[in-house]
C-alpha cells in the first residue's frame, strides 16, 4: 500500500532540494544549443493573481520541455517595479515607493517561488534598482546622441487624477479614460520628450524572421497605418468673407497651375486619392489647426471660437464615429484648387483630426463618405471625378413630363423600367442604364420626349440634367450652379436644395449610386478625363511634383513616442539645462541620475521633483554655470522596452562609471543568449509594449549595439483569466483570484495542471473552480499507480502469447501518447495535453491488474508517464522518479543526497517508437444498403472521409455501386459505413 500523496509536505521539499542544488543556475554552455524563453515580468502590486499562475505555469512547463529536449534554458524573471501605483500608495499609507515596491516584490517572490517553476533566480532584475535604470538611462542619452529623442510643445493626453501625461496607447474606452485610474482624460498642451519611433515605422511592418501570431501583425500593421498617397499644397486666397457656399469658375481646357496668388500662406494635404482632386469642393480642418487662429475673418470669429471649444469637449471616439451627425463652421476663408484654380471655401469641422496627416483634407465629397455628408447638410457642390466600375447609372422622369407613349418608347428600344411613386409627389418612370452607350442612347431618347419646362436627371454615370433644349452636364461647380439655377426658377418644389446631389438624395431610389470610393476612371478631371483608374493615382502624383504643387508622399497613423511622465517614481531623464548652454545631456560617466531618497510627494500626486533643490538645482557640465535638471521621469515601457537584455547580466558594470561605446550586457553572455527565442504574453500588448521594444532593438542595431534587428523570434499570446464575474481582476472590483488558497489547499502542481487544463491556453475567460478536484484525484491515481510499483521486480506475472499480445497493447498505448504529448507541447495545446495524460493513466490503472505489471513495458510505461508530466507538475514528477530510480542513484551517488544531475528535469525527453506509435488497424464493415458487401482493413483513427476514399477504391463496391445514386451515407464510428442507394 502506497502512502498519501501530501502535495503540502511534497512541494516545498523539492522547491528547497532543486534551489540548494542549483538545479536552475544558469550558465552559458557552448556544447548545447541555447533557448531562451521568456514571459512577460510582473508589475510588483503585491500579490500574484490567479492570472499570474495561468500565463506563467504554462510557459515554465514548455521551458521544462525544452531543457529536457537537450537545450541549453534561460528562463528569468524580475520586477517593472516603476509606476503609479508605487505614489498612490506613497499618498495614501505615508510610506516611501522603494519601501512599498520592495515590500511587495519580497511578496510576490515568495508565491513566485511556490509555483515550483525553473526561474533562474539569479539573472533576476528589478527596473527601480539604481544599477538598473542607469542603462535605461544610457539608453536615453544613445536615442538622443542620434538624433531620435527630442523635446517639442504638444497637445497631450493628460490625465488630472494622476497629474501626468499619457501615451495615445494609454488613453483606453469610447470615453477616452486613463488606463490605471479611469478618470476622464483631457488635453493639455506641455513641452514633452518623445522618442522618434515614426522613424522606425517602415521597418516596423516588416516581420521578417519571426514568427508571432497574424492578429498582432495585423494589431501593429493597424496601429502604424501606413498609406501612400501625395502632398497638395493649396494656395490660400481670404478674397471675400462671403458665406462659403458660392464659388468661383475657372474653366480651363489644359491643366494649368500658374494662378495668381494673393500671400505665400498656403495649406498643405495628404490624400490618398489624389485622381480626385478636380472634384475637390471645399476644404476642411481639424479645429486645432495652428491655421485656424489666423485664417478665420473677424466676421466668423464668434462662431468658429465656439465651435473649437465644443470640439475639445468631445473624444477622438465621439468625433470620428461613423453615424455622427457632421458639424462645421466656415471661417470666411478660401483655398485656391492647384489643379483647375477655383476657389473653394475652407471650413473647420471635429471629423477632421489634428493627428491625422497634416490636419487639413480636401473635401471630395462625390468619393468620401464622410464629405459627403458634410457637403449634403450644408449645401456644398458635390461633383463626381470617378466613374462607378459597375457603369449603373439611373434615370427618374416625373410623370407629365413626358408624353403617354414614353413607357412604349423605353420598352420599344429595350431600357428597363418600372413605375415607382413618391408621397405627395407622384409617380416617376424609374429607369436603369448600364454603360455610356446606352446612356447616350437613352439621353436622345429622352430629350426627344421632354416637355418645354421639364427635366429629368441621369445620376451614376454620365452625370446630367436633360432639360427639353439640352443636357447640362454635373461637371463642375459653376455647372451645379447652373443646374440648380434653372430648377429653381422651373419647379418651386427644388428651391429647398441648395445642390444638384441633395436635390436627388431625396429621391431614396437614386441614393445608392450618388456616391462610391472605388478606383475607376477619371471623368470631369480636364486633360485627365478617360485616364484609367489603374494609373489614375501615379500619373496624377507625378503631374503635381511637375508642377511644383505637390509630391508622392507617404503618411503613417503611428505618432512618436511620448516619454515624458510627470511623476516622481520613474527614472529620471538625464537631461540638463543650462540657461547659457541650453539643452545639456548628462555625462554618461554621471550616470544613474538617482531619486532622491528624501523626496516628499505631495498629496495632490505633483512631481515631487519639481521642489526637490537638491536633486533640481545643478552644474551645467559644459560651462559650470548653474543649471536645472528635467524633472520628467521616464514612461515605463521604456524599462520593459529593454528589461529582456538586462536579465542576460543583471546590473551589469555597477558601481562603474559608463561610457557611451558600452554595452548594457556583458558581451560574451550577450552574444551566446540573445535574441529571445520564444516570448509568451497577452495579446493587449500589441501596440504598446511589444511595438516600443521591437523599436528599441531596431534602434541599438543601428546603433551597433545589438547585432540582431528583432528582440523575440517567436510569441505566443495566451489568453486572459478574467474574475469569476467576466471581468478583468482587479482591486478596486473586488474579483482577484489569489493562488494562495488554492495551492494551500491542493498544492502547487494541481493548480498548474488545472490551469493548463481549463481550456485552450489561448483562450483565457472567467475563473471558474469548478473542476480543480478532479484534477486532484487525476494526480493522487497517478500516485497511487506509480508508487504502489516501488519494489515489484520486472518479470511479469505469467508468460506466453496472451502477455505478448497485451505487453504490445502496452507499448503502443504508451507510445502514441508520447507522440501526442510531444505534439501538444510543441504547439502549446496543454488542455488536450493533460487530457491524453489522464486517459493514460486510466488505462495503466487497469493495466495494473493484468500481467504487464511488473514487465518492462510496465516499467517504461511509468518512467514514461512520469517524464510527460515532469513539465506541467513537477513536483510530484521528481517525487516519484526519485524514489523509483532511488537504487541507482545510491549506487551512482553514495552520498544518497539529491543532486541536480539526479533530477527528473534534466532527464532526456523520451523519444517514441513510430511503429509501435501508430495507429491500430480495424476491419471497416462496408455496406449497401444495410447489406455487407466487403470489409477493409483500415487505420482504428479512422474519419468519415477517409473512410469513404477507402470504400470507394475497393473494386467490390465500385461493382455494387455502378449505375447506382447515392442518398445518404451513414459512418459509425470507423466500425461501418453504410451506403444508402437508390
Amino acid at each position: 500500500m502506497a502512502d498519501k500523496y501530501i502535495s503540502q509536505e511534497i512541494e516545498p521539499k523539492w522547491q528547497k532540494l532543486w534551489a540548494e542544488s542549483g538545479l536552475y543556475a544558469t550558465r552559458e554552455d557552448p556544447e548545447r544549443p541555447k533557448f531562451y524563453f521568456l514571459t512577460m515580468l510582473p508589475y510588483p502590486s503585491g500579490d500574484l493573481h490567479i492570472g499570474h499562475w495561468y500565463a506563467m505555469t504554462p510557459s515554465d512547463a514548455a521551458a521544462r520541455y525544452r531543457r529536457m529536449k537537450g537545450y541549453n534554458v534561460f528562463f528569468p524573471i524580475g520586477f517593472d517595479a516603476f509606476g503609479l501605483p508605487a505614489e498612490g500608495a506613497a499618498i495614501k499609507h505615508g510610506i516611501h515607493p522603494y519601501t512599498w515596491t520592495m515590500a511587495n516584490i519580497e511578496r510576490m517572490r515568495a508565491q513566485l517561488r511556490s509555483m515550483g517553476a525553473m526561474w533562474a533566480w539569479d539573472h533576476e532584475a528589478v527596473s527601480c534598482d539604481p544599477r538598473y535604470y542607469a542603462w535605461t538611462q544610457w539608453f536615453f542619452l544613445k536615442l538622443y546622441e542620434h538624433g531620435l529623442a527630442y523635446r517639442k510643445f504638444a497637445p497631450v493626453d493628460f490625465c488630472p487624477h494622476c497629474n501626468t501625461t499619457l501615451a495615445r496607447e494609454q488613453v483606453w474606452g469610447e470615453d477616452r479614460h486613463c488606463e490605471r485610474c479611469g478618470t476622464p482624460v483631457i488635453k493639455k498642451e506641455l513641452e514633452q520628450w518623445f522618442f522618434k519611433i515614426t522613424d522606425y515605422a517602415d521597418e516596423l511592418l516588416r516581420f521578417d524572421g519571426i514568427d508571432w501570431p497574424e492578429r498582432i501583425r495585423t494589431m501593429q500593421t493597424n496601429w502604424i497605418g501606413r498609406s501612400e498617397g501625395a502632398e497638395v499644397t493649396f494656395p490660400i486666397d481670404m478674397g471675400d468673407s462671403g458665406s462659403g457656399i458660392g464659388v468661383q469658375s475657372a474653366d480651363t481646357a489644359i491643366p494649368n497651375t500658374q494662378y495668381p496668388i494673393p500671400g505665400t500662406d498656403a495649406i498643405t494635404v495628404f490624400t490618398t486619392r489624389p485622381d480626385t482632386l478636380w472634384g475637390a469642393t471645399f476644404m476642411v480642418l481639424a479645429p486645432e489647426h495652428p491655421l485656424v487662429e489666423k485664417l478665420t475673418t473677424e466676421e466668423h470669429r464668434a462662431a468658429v471660437d465656439a465651435y473649437r471649444l465644443q470640439a475639445d469637449r468631445q473624444t477622438e471616439i465621439e468625433r470620428t464615429a461613423a453615424d455622427k451627425e457632421k458639424t462645421g463652421v466656415f471661417i470666411g476663408a478660401y483655398a485656391i484648387n492647384p489643379v483647375n484654380g477655383r476657389r473653394i471655401p475652407i471650413w473647420i469641422a471635429d471629423y477632421v483630426m489634428v493627428t491625422y496627416g497634416t490636419g487639413a483634407i480636401m473635401a471630395v465629397p462625390a468619393h468620401d463618405e464622410r464629405d459627403f455628408a458634410f457637403a449634403l447638410k450644408f449645401g456644398l457642390p458635390i461633383i463626381p471625378v470617378i466613374e462607378r466600375p459597375d457603369d449603373l447609372a439611373k434615370s427618374a422622369v416625373w410623370d407629365g413630363s413626358v408624353p403617354g407613349d414614353f413607357g412604349a418608347a423605353l420598352s420599344a428600344a429595350g431600357f428597363a423600367w418600372e413605375w415607382l411613386a413618391i408621397p405627395d409627389r407622384g409617380r416617376f418612370y424609374a429607369v436603369t442604364l448600364h454603360g455610356d452607350e446606352q446612356v447616350r442612347a437613352y439621353v436622345a431618347l429622352l430629350q426627344a420626349h421632354l416637355k418645354a419646362g421639364h427635366w429629368a436627371d441621369v445620376v451614376g454615370r454620365g452625370w446630367q440634367v436633360v432639360f427639353h433644349d439640352g443636357p447640362l452636364a454635373l461637371d463642375s461647380a459653376a455647372a451645379d450652379a447652373a443646374i440648380m439655377a434653372r430648377c429653381h426658377a422651373g419647379y418651386d418644389y427644388t428651391r429647398q436644395f441648395a445642390t444638384s446631389m441633395s436635390m436627388w438624395w431625396a429621391v431614396e431610389w437614386y441614393r445608392n449610386v450618388l456616391y462610391h470610393a472605388d478606383y475607376g476612371t477619371m471623368i470631369h478631371s480636364e486633360a485627365f478625363s478617360g485616364t484609367a483608374g489603374a494609373v489614375a493615382k501615379a500619373q496624377v502624383t507625378r503631374w503635381l511634383a511637375e508642377q511644383g504643387v505637390g509630391k508622392f508622399a507617404v503618411n503613417y497613423r503611428l505618432r512618436d513616442w511620448l516619454i515624458s511622465r510627470q511623476r516622481y517614481w520613474g527614472a529620471p531623464i538625464p537631461i540638463i539645462y543650462c540657461p547659457a548652454c541650453g539643452t545639456v545631456p548628462a555625462p554618461y560617466e554621471d550616470l544613474p541620475v538617482l531619486l532622491p531618497e528624501d523626496a516628499e510627494i505631495p498629496a495632490t500626486g505633483e512631481n515631487a521633483l519639481k521642489f526637490h533643490a537638491g536633486f533640481l538645482n545643478v552644474r551645467c557640465p559644459q560651462c559650470g554655470g548653474a543649471a536645472q535638471r528635467e524633472t520628467d521621469t521616464m514612461d515605463t515601457f521604456m524599462c520593459s522596452s529593454w528589461y529582456h537584455y538586462a536579465y542576460v547580466t543583471p546590473y551589469w558594470k555597477a558601481g562603474q562609471k559608463l561610457r557611451p561605446d558600452d554595452t548594457p550586457w556583458e558581451p560574451e553572455a550577450g552574444n551566446y543568449w540573445l535574441p529571445v527565442d520564444q516570448y509568451t504574453g497577452g495579446p493587449e500588448h500589441a501596440t504598446m509594449h511589444l511595438l516600443y521594444t521591437r523599436f528599441f532593438t531596431k534602434a541599438l542595431r543601428d546603433m551597433g549595439v545589438a547585432p540582431f534587428a528583432e528582440p523575440m523570434l517567436r510569441l505566443f499570446n495566451q489568453g486572459i483569466i478574467l474574475g469569476p464575474d467576466g471581468n478583468r481582476m482587479s482591486k478596486s472590483k473586488g474579483n482577484v483570484v489569489a493562488p494562495d488558497e488554492w495551492v494551500e489547499r491542493y498544492g502547487a502542481d494541481t493548480v498548474r495542471a488545472y490551469l493548463m487544463f481549463i481550456g485552450p491556453w489561448d483562450a483565457g475567460g472567467p475563473w471558474n473552480s469548478q473542476g480543480i478536484e478532479g484534477v486532484r484525484r487525476f494526480l493522487e491515481r497517478v500516485w497511487n499507480v506509480v508508487a504502489e510499483d516501488e519494489g515489484q521486480a520486472s518479470g511479469g506475472r505469467s508468460q506466453g502469447p496472451k502477455i505478448a499480445a497485451q505487453v504490445r497493447e502496452l507499448q503502443h498505448v504508451t507510445h502514441k501518447t508520447l507522440r501526442k504529448v510531444t505534439e501538444d507541447i510543441e504547439a502549446f495545446k496543454f488542455n488536450t495535453l493533460l487530457a491524453a495524460l489522464m486517459e493514460f493513466n486510466n488505462y495503466l490503472v487497469k493495466a495494473r491488474e493484468t500481467a504487464v505489471y511488473g514487465t518492462s513495458a510496465w516499467e517504461e510505461a511509468l518512467d514514461m508517464l512520469l517524464l510527460m508530466l515532469a513539465p506541467e507538475t513537477p513536483h510530484i514528477a521528481e517525487e516519484l522518479w526519485q524514489r523509483r530510480v532511488q537504487t541507482r542513484r545510491v549506487s551512482e551517488n553514495p552520498s544518497g543526497l539529491f543532486q541536480a544531475a539526479d533530477s527528473i528535469h534534466v532527464q532526456p525527453w523520451p523519444v517514441w517508437d513510430p511503429e509501435l506509435a501508430k495507429a491500430e488497424t480495424v476491419i471497416l464493415v462496408v455496406q449497401i444498403n444495410g447489406k455487407v458487401r466487403d470489409k477493409i482493413e483500415a487505420a482504428a483513427d479512422i474519419g468519415e472521409a477517409e473512410a469513404r476514399e477507402l470504400a470507394l477504391a475497393s473494386p467490390l463496391i465500385q461493382r455494387w455501386l455502378e449505375g447506382k445514386t447515392v442518398r445518404k451515407v451513414i459512418f459509425a464510428g470507423g466500425k461501418l459505413l453504410n451506403f444508402v442507394v437508390s
